[in-house]
């Protein structure tokens, strides 16, 4: 067998239709655009167009407000740091900073800051340093033993 006695199995490269190549192509003369009008013709892009009625994406009301100041938190439960904990990806007898936590892969990447939420037990005793903290996870902690400090947050709640 040659290079040149190769072919692909009947039916499996379906070719291109080439519009607008003459009448006996079957796509010839107006290349399946019909006659005239806006759309005939080349260059034209009508997306959300309605014919002139008001289209439906200006008709609908808008809802939500973005902030332009907002800030957005990678979030930890108190749970999944105990769970690392006992898996020994992470020291409970040194303080846990946000790198660590990046740094042990329960958290992919700090965004803002990373905010510890109360879901789950903690039984070790935590020094934690975080951007953010819930009141409940702060009590938590603090009754396991240990201490929860919340650096440069920029409103409590």
């Amino acid at each position: 067998m040659k290079l040149n006695q190769l072919s692909d199995n009947p039916g499996a490269a379906k070719r291109r239709k080439r519009v607008g190549h003459g009448p006996g192509s079957g796509m010839g003369k107006t290349g399946g655009r019909g006659i005239k009008g806006q759309k005939s013709r080349s260059g034209v892009a009508i997306k959300g167009f309605e014919g002139g009625q008001m289209p439906i994406y200006q008709r609908l009301p808008k809802r939500g407000f973005s902030s332009p100041n907002g800030k957005s938190y990678a979030v930890v439960n108190l749970g999944l740091i105990q769970k690392f904990i006992d898996a020994g990806k992470l020291d409970a007898n040194s303080a846990i900073t946000e790198d660590a936590l990046v740094a042990s892969g329960l958290v992919r990447r700090k965004l803002d800051g990373i905010r510890v939420l109360a879901k789950g037990d903690v039984t070790a005793k935590l020094t934690l340093e975080v951007t953010g903290a819930s009141k409940a996870a702060i009590a938590a902690v603090e009754k396991a033993g240990g201490a929860l400090t919340v650096t440069k947050q920029a409103a409590a709640e």
